[in-house]
C-alpha cells in the first residue's frame, strides 16, 4: 500500500511540474477527426457526439464503471479497458484519478484525453423508479434545427419527369430524456431538402424506450435500436469505425444491444431486444425487429415483385423515391449468448433474416456472387482474451448455405510507450450478410483478403507517432474492376505538443489499388491507381479567449500513364470562446485548387451542436463558414451557420438534380436547444 500510495504521490508532481494535464480541455473536434476519416461523407455521427456530449456533463465513476460503459469512449482500445479492470481486481478501487498513468498501456495521451469524462466522486443515489422520480429528477433535452441551401436546385424547378416534389428546407427535432443511467428515452423527426412537408411534415420517425440495471435485465430496448457484437462479421448496426491513424481502433469496441438516437435512415433495427443475465458469467440477448425497407423493385416472369438491391441513402423525394419507399419488409429475429470472465469473453449469435419480396441476381458480372432468395442465416462466433500484455481478438461468421468470413488479430503493449496491433482477415465472395461491418477496405466486408499491421509510439508528454500498413487483395471482380486485383496502403502521422496551447502533427497517407483502365480497348486491363496525401497542421491558441488552426494538405492521383493530378487545400480556422461568455464562435477561410473529383480532399468542419460536416473539397475555389452560438437564457442557446463554396472557372455547381447555376452554393442552418 506503501509502494502505491509513493507512486501516485510522484505521478502527480510529474503531471503539476509539467502543467499539461492540471487542467485538461479534451476537443471532441479532434476525437471525432481522428477516427472518423474512413466514413462516408453522409454518415450521421450524431450518436457518438451525444454520447461524448453526455459524458463530459455526467462523468464516468471509475470506481463504478463497466467495460461496456468505458467502450463507449472512442479513444480508449480494448487492451487498455482490459488492462484497467485488471489493475482494479489487482489493486482495488482508485484513490486518485491521476493513477490511471500507472496502468499498462495508459500513456500521458490517453490520460489526457480521459481526464474531462471520469470522476472518483460517488453519486447520489436516488435511481429508484417512481413516478415521482421520473417527473422530476429526469433531464430533458429538446433540439430543433433548420437547413437550406440558399441558391435554387434544378430539381426544384418545374420540369417533365423527374424532379423533387417537396420543399428545400431540412428540418430536425429530437428529444431526449434520461433518469440517471436507468431509463432513457429518445424521439426524432427528421425532414430532407426535397421532401414533401405538407400532410406528413416529417418523412422520417424514431423513437425508444430504454430501461436499465433491472435486476437479470441489464438493458432492454423497446422501439429503435442497434446491436453491435464482436468483429461486425455476423451482427453489427449503427456506427462503426474503420483504418484511421490510431491503429489500435481495428480492433471494435462491441456495445452490444444500445438504443438508436442517430438520425441515419437506414441502419437500425426496430422492435424489441433485451440483455438478461442467465446465470453468473453468461448473459443472452434475444432480438426481434419488424422494418419496411426502401428498394427499387420490378415484376419477373412469374408476375412476383422482385429487387436486386436496398436503398440506403433514406431520401423520398422524387417519383421513384417516393414508389420505393418502405417497399421491401425486413422481418429479423435471433439471439447472442455471451460468457464473460475477467480477461476472457466468448459469444455466438444466430439470427434470421426474411423479406417480403425476393431478391434476384443482378446482370453486371462482378455481383454474381450476391444474395438470392428472400430468407438469410446468419450464425457467428467471436472471442477476446487478454494474455498479460497481449489482448487477442476475432470472429469467424457464416450465411447458411454460402459463404464464411473471419478475421483475427492481437493488440500488444510493447512496452508503457509502444503497442502494435496485427489482424489477418479473409471474406469469401460469397458471404452474404445485410449487417457487416467489419474491418475493411471495400465498403462491405466481402471478397477480401487483408493483413494489416500497426504501430504506436509515444516517447514522451510531446511527441506521438503511429504508422500502419495494409496489404489487401479482391479474389473475385469488383465495380470498374474486371480481375481479380490487389493494393495496399500506408499511413505515418507525427504530433508535437510541446505545451497546452501548442500543437503540430504531421502526415502522409499513399493508396495503391488496381482499375479498369481509362482507355479505348476491346477488353479491360487493369491500371494500378495511386493516391497520396500529404498534411502539416498547427493549432495555437493565443490567449483564453482566442485559438486557431492552419492546415496545408496536398492530394496527387495518378492512374496507368496518364498524368499525375496536383491538388491542394489551406486554410485558417479561427475560435472564439472566452468563458462565461453569452456567444462563442468560429470561422475558417479557405482556397482549395484540385483538378478533379479524384484528387479531392476532405476536412471535418464545425457545425451547430450534435451536427456533423466533413466538407469535400473538389474543383477551384474558396471555401467560408461562420458558426456562432448564444446562451439565450441559462437552459436555452442558439445555434446559427453560414456555410459557402465559391468555384471559380465554372457556370454550374452540383449535378443532374442538385445543379445550381452560377458558381456559388451556400447554405444556412439554425438550431435551437432547451433543457429542462
Amino acid at each position: 500500500m506503501r509502494f502505491r500510495l509513493m507512486t501516485i504521490f510522484f505521478v502527480m508532481i510529474a503531471f503539476i511540474a509539467n502543467a499539461q494535464v492540471t487542467e485538461p480541455e479534451t476537443d471532441i473536434k479532434d476525437i471525432l477527426e481522428s477516427v472518423a476519416e474512413n466514413l462516408p461523407d453522409d454518415y450521421d455521427m450524431t450518436e457518438l457526439i451525444d454520447v461524448l456530449s453526455r459524458l463530459r456533463k455526467h462523468q464516468i465513476n471509475l470506481n463504478k464503471t463497466s467495460p461496456e460503459e468505458l467502450k463507449t469512449l472512442v479513444f480508449l482500445s480494448p487492451l487498455q479497458i482490459s488492462n484497467f479492470f485488471s489493475y482494479i481486481r489487482e489493486n482495488g478501487n482508485f484513490v486518485d484519478v491521476l493513477e490511471l498513468q500507472t496502468i499498462d498501456a495508459f500513456d500521458v495521451r490517453t490520460v489526457q484525453n480521459l481526464i474531462p469524462f471520469v470522476t472518483l466522486t460517488a453519486t447520489t443515489e436516488y435511481e429508484k423508479l417512481t413516478v415521482h422520480n421520473l417527473l422530476n429528477l429526469g433531464e430533458n433535452d429538446v433540439v430543433m434545427r433548420y437547413a437550406q441551401t440558399l441558391q435554387k436546385q434544378k430539381g426544384f424547378s418545374d420540369l417533365p419527369g423527374n424532379r423533387y416534389l417537396g420543399s428545400p428546407e431540412r428540418f430536425q427535432t429530437r428529444y431526449r430524456y434520461h433518469y440517471g443511467t436507468i431509463v432513457s428515452a429518445a424521439i426524432t423527426f427528421d425532414k430532407d431538402a426535397g421532401e414533401k412537408f405538407i400532410g406528413r411534415p416529417f418523412d422520417f420517425f424514431s423513437g425508444n424506450i430504454a430501461l436499465f440495471k433491472l435486476g437479470r435485465i441489464k438493458k432492454a430496448v423497446v422501439g429503435d435500436y442497434t446491436l453491435q457484437f464482436g468483429q461486425g462479421i455476423t451482427l453489427w448496426s449503427g456506427f462503426s469505425f474503420g483504418k484511421g491513424p490510431d491503429v489500435t481502433s481495428v480492433a471494435k469496441k462491441d456495445l452490444g444491444l444500445r438504443a438508436y438516437t442517430s438520425a441515419n435512415e437506414y441502419s437500425f433495427l426496430r422492435g424489441a431486444s433485451a440483455t438478461i443475465n442467465l446465470y453468473k458469467n453468461f448473459d443472452i440477448t434475444p432480438f426481434v425487429s419488424f422494418r419496411n425497407l426502401d428498394a427499387s423493385q420490378e415484376i419477373d416472369f412469374d408476375g412476383n415483385l422482385v429487387q436486386s438491391t436496398i436503398n440506403q441513402t433514406g431520401l423520398h423525394r422524387t417519383p421513384s423515391e417516393i414508389e420505393n419507399k418502405n417497399s421491401l419488409s425486413q422481418r429479423m429475429f435471433g439471439a447472442v449468448i455471451q460468457y464473460n470472465k475477467n480477461e476472457l469473453s466468448i459469444g455466438g449469435i444466430a439470427y434470421q433474416s426474411k423479406y417480403g419480396n425476393s431478391f434476384i441476381k443482378q446482370s453486371a458480372l462482378y455481383d454474381r456472387f450476391s444474395f438470392v432468395g428472400n430468407s438469410l442465416t446468419n450464425v457467428g462466433l467471436y472471442y477476446n482474451y487478454t494474455y498479460k500484455n497481449i489482448y487477442f481478438f476475432g470472429e469467424a461468421g457464416k450465411s447458411l448455405n454460402s459463404g464464411l468470413a473471419y478475421v483475427n488479430g492481437a493488440l500488444i503493449s510493447l512496452s508503457p510507450t509502444v503497442s502494435a496491433t496485427i489482424t489477418y482477415r479473409n471474406y469469401n465472395k460469397n458471404y452474404h450478410n445485410f449487417f457487416n461491418q467489419a474491418l475493411a477496405e471495400s465498403s462491405d466486408a466481402v471478397n477480401e483478403k487483408g493483413l494489416y499491421a500497426g504501430l504506436n509510439v509515444i516517447p514522451n508528454k510531446r511527441w506521438s507517432f503511429s504508422i500502419y500498413a495494409d496489404d489487401f487483395e479482391f479474389p473475385w471482380l469488383k465495380y470498374r474492376v474486371d480481375a481479380p486485383s490487389k493494393g495496399f496502403e500506408i499511413l505515418s502521422q507525427a504530433v508535437y505538443t510541446p505545451s497546452k496551447t501548442f500543437k503540430v502533427l504531421a502526415r502522409f497517407k499513399t493508396e495503391n489499388k488496381q482499375q479498369n483502365t481509362d482507355l479505348e480497348v476491346p477488353i479491360h486491363f487493369l491500371d494500378d491507381v495511386k493516391k497520396e496525401d500529404y498534411r502539416i497542421e498547427v493549432s495555437w491558441q493565443l490567449n483564453k479567449k482566442w485559438s486557431f488552426q492552419n492546415r496545408a494538405e496536398v492530394s496527387q492521383y495518378k492512374k496507368g500513364e496518364a498524368n499525375r493530378e496536383f491538388g491542394y487545400l489551406v486554410y485558417q480556422d479561427v475560435d472564439y470562446s472566452p468563458m462565461f461568455s453569452k456567444i462563442t464562435g468560429n470561422l475558417r477561410i479557405a482556397y482549395f485548387n484540385t483538378p478533379s473529383y479524384n484528387s479531392r480532399i476532405y476536412a471535418y468542419e464545425d457545425d451547430v451542436l450534435y451536427s456533423f460536416a466533413f466538407g469535400m473539397y473538389s474543383g477551384k475555389g474558396f471555401r467560408t463558414y461562420l458558426n456562432l452560438k448564444y446562451n439565450l437564457a441559462k437552459k436555452l442557446n442558439i445555434w446559427a451557420r453560414y456555410a459557402m463554396f465559391i468555384y471559380k472557372n465554372v457556370e454550374t455547381v452540383g449535378s443532374y438534380l442538385d445543379e445550381i447555376q452560377g458558381n456559388k452554393k451556400s447554405e444556412i442552418k439554425i438550431q435551437l436547444r432547451y433543457q429542462f
